[in-house]
């Protein structure tokens, strides 16, 4: 089944077709390099401090592409994130290594399903746990082997636990959040509730160590906006609620009605 495109009503597609989640994307970012090899890797192999957008919507789109497209454009999405990643590697690390794909893989996951709870609702466990096994096969076509992979949600959820507690956020990840969450053209008005955002939807102990203060009247605010978008966006009409059209690859696009010529639909990441 490697390589074939998701049913229209998988859970996968359920999840990551609601917009909203994508407002976690700091958070997985932040999660990510937290783990210190993956913090030297983007530092040293990423643009993404000369152009942190366009580094975004790069990654963003080949993962769009293995949830929503067709065979065709799920395999090739797997091949140029794959292909970019052998290039990775310097001193100590090598993004193929599959312990590191698991952990940014993990994230991804647990950003999705923290998202979705907390910006539309909880879905029943069993459509959770769906969800989970149909990221196995998104980690298995990026690189992560089937032996790593938790069987099951309990089994993900425990090894996120315990990889969280033996993280060590280093002094570059640090300065790689401090830029993404520095205000810049074309978003800089937006920049500062993301950041809010970003830094409640954090695990604590996480939060804490980028030094990203919470306190009553922020954690109210968070509560307020979180509650409100769970009591507005499930009632919007579907169209309203997809991702943009620019995320999502052609055959997807044709689906939905959306303009198929948005640019190059870039297969990898960087």
């Amino acid at each position: 089944m490697d390589g074939l495109p998701f049913a229209p009503d998988a859970a996968i597609r359920e999840v990551d077709g609601e917009a909203v989640i994508l407002i976690g994307g700091g958070r997985a970012l932040l999660m990510q390099i937290a783990h210190p090899l993956v913090a030297q890797g983007v530092a040293e192999h990423s643009e993404w401090r000369a152009n942190r957008y366009g580094r975004l919507l790069r990654t963003l789109r080949p993962m769009f592409a293995i949830v929503f497209g067709n065979g065709e454009e799920v395999r090739d999405a797997a091949r140029g994130v794959n292909a970019v990643h052998r290039g990775v590697t310097g001193a100590g690390y090598h993004a193929g290594d599959p312990e590191l794909l698991l952990w940014v893989h993990a994230t991804l996951v647990d950003t999705a399903l923290q998202c979705h709870r907390r910006f539309v609702g909880a879905l029943p466990p069993e459509r959770e746990a769906r969800y989970y096994d149909d990221t196995r096969l998104v980690g298995r076509l990026l690189g992560v082997p089937e032996s790593l992979l938790p069987h099951d949600l309990d089994a993900f959820n425990a090894y996120l636990e315990a990889t969280i507690d033996e993280l060590e956020v280093t002094e570059a990840a640090r300065s790689i959040a401090r830029e993404l969450c520095r205000p810049a053209p074309p978003f800089g008005p937006l920049i500062v509730p993301w950041r809010e955002i970003t830094a409640g939807l954090l695990p604590p102990r996480l939060r804490q160590a980028y030094g990203m203060p919470r306190d009553p009247v922020r954690e109210a605010l968070i509560e307020g906006a979180s509650g409100l978008s769970r009591a507005v966006w499930p009632r919007l009409p579907r169209a309203l609620r997809r991702p943009p059209a620019l995320l999502l690859p052609p055959s997807a696009r044709r689906r939905y009605g959306a303009p198929t010529r948005l640019g190059a639909y870039a297969p990898g990441a960087r």
